[in-house]
């Protein structure tokens, strides 16, 4: 699978005062939508997770993103676009310097997404709904519906900056 990336910026110096600064702002932008079909996520997710990983966006958190991108992608394609191939599943992922922002959009009615059972409750604790947006929530450093829940936004923060992305040691 090629995924494209619409917008790379490299690190740049900038000289606007008499001592020279620098300003590291590195980050890659990815847009990318899929017709709904659960054996689509897979191999995108995959994807995803390489790219990012090799440019050092989740490092650390590697696993926790992949969790939180698979459970968001299924349920756009299953609850969200009831498997119908004629809707798509869009992603916009942001990675910048220790941060990585992902959005995941479906074409479906959206539900309420402040009426989700709590899986761990005694009384849910074998119901099979709830759980991906549960982990979604666990793994991940801020996560929050729009839309009426067809638009949900992820954000997971690295655990420490490493400055030698920015030659700075």
């Amino acid at each position: 699978m090629e995924m494209r990336s619409r917008e790379i910026s490299q690190p740049h110096t900038s000289t606007a005062s008499a001592a020279p600064s620098v300003s590291c702002s590195p980050s890659i932008r990815i847009e990318y939508s899929f017709p709904s079909q659960v054996a689509a996520i897979s191999s995108f997710v995959d994807s995803l997770i390489l790219l990012l990983t090799q440019c050092r966006c989740i490092a650390g958190n590697e696993g926790e993103v992949e969790t939180a991108m698979r459970e968001a992608l299924n349920n756009a394609v299953v609850h969200g676009n009831h498997e119908d191939v004629r809707k798509c599943v869009s992603v916009t992922c942001l990675c910048e310097l220790g941060d990585v922002s992902m959005t995941v959009r479906d074409e479906g009615r959206g539900f309420d997404f402040t009426n989700v059972p709590d899986p761990t409750a005694p009384g849910t604790i074998y119901s099979t709904g709830g759980r991906g947006i549960y982990l979604m929530k666990a793994f991940m450093d801020e996560v929050r519906f729009e839309e009426g829940g067809s638009l949900v936004h992820m954000r997971k923060r690295a655990f420490r900056t490493d400055p030698r992305l920015c030659g700075r040691e």
